[in-house]
């Protein structure tokens, strides 16, 4: 099949390279030359400008920063809905507020464009691996239709409801995980400062209830003082914004989320933005003048 994709940041690089091992045909845009580049070398197509992607492509995929970001690329003057065939699909893969993912999708139906959103979650370690879970909003015959493109970058895909569910259940990851991280680095520098070693903890504990992945991929990272960023601070405040904004539009208290925001919005000031997650380490660091390290 050939399928236009749209971003090729740090997750959508592999993710293009896994639909090229697929046997899909790929056409690939970005603002950043290298990325393009980076992407044909693997097999792509590369195109000049997003209505390039639009005029050959019946199935695009965007995977891009943020709301505002997806708006501009699809309805925004040059973009997809401006030269889009009739009966084209889009799938939008990025993580954005459910609201917004309805405005696009509104814009869309004008158009006579299919849209469901799929934001995924793993991180660039899961794209790499084509391992992603894929989260689903939309029409379930467009779903359908779409599950095997979908399953090339993933190993779960789950229709979640109407459009704007796949965005509303990442979100719900997206706290969840923030907050096990949260925890994750509070009970490690309680070990750390009653001097019982963290690496002995993460091992008698990792077995147990309070074991997770969360726990199994960054505390490993925390004891190695490795915050290189599978997924960075400045993306995971993006979601927790778009988290809080959403929990405001339809009643639901979001105070624990609120409490780590503040963490990592404290990192970003201190220049971790750029560091993956698990920096929220860092805070604890920094606070009890302590290192978790094995």
């Amino acid at each position: 099949m050939k399928i236009g994709f749209i971003g090729l940041g740090i997750m959508g690089k592999p993710m293009v390279k896994n639909l090229l091992k697929a046997g899909h045909e790929i056409v690939a845009f970005d603002i950043a030359k290298e990325n393009i580049e980076n992407v044909v070398a693997a097999g792509a197509k590369g195109a000049s400008s997003i209505a390039d992607v639009a005029k050959e492509c019946k199935l695009i995929i965007t995977m891009l920063p943020n709301g505002p970001q997806v708006k501009d690329v699809v309805m925004g003057s040059g973009g997809v809905l401006g030269s889009s065939i009739s009966g084209s699909i889009l799938i939008d893969m990025s993580s954005i507020a459910p609201g917004v993912a309805q405005e696009i999708h509104s814009a869309c139906a004008k158009k006579g464009v299919k849209m469901i959103d799929a934001p995924v979650s793993g991180g660039e370690p899961k794209a790499i691996e084509g391992t992603l879970s894929v989260m689903v909003g939309g029409d379930k015959a467009v779903f359908d239709e779409v599950y095997d493109v979908l399953m090339s970058m993933g190993a779960s895909v789950v229709h979640c409801g109407n459009i704007g569910a796949g965005n509303t259940t990442k979100l719900a990851n997206q706290i969840i995980v923030a907050l096990n991280i949260a925890a994750v680095s509070e009970a490690f520098m309680l070990s750390t400062k009653a001097g019982v070693d963290p690496s002995k903890v993460f091992d008698a504990i990792k077995g147990g209830l309070a074991g997770s992945t969360v726990m199994n991929a960054k505390v490993p990272m925390i004891l190695d003082g490795n915050f290189n960023p599978g997924f960075k601070i400045d993306l995971h405040i993006k979601d927790l914004a778009n988290a809080l904004d959403t929990g405001h539009e339809v009643g639901s208290s979001l105070p624990f989320t609120a409490q780590v925001m503040e963490i990592m919005q404290l990192l970003k000031a201190d220049g971790h933005g750029q560091s993956d997650h698990s920096a929220i380490a860092k805070y604890y660091e920094k606070m009890m003048g302590a290192e978790i390290r094995k």
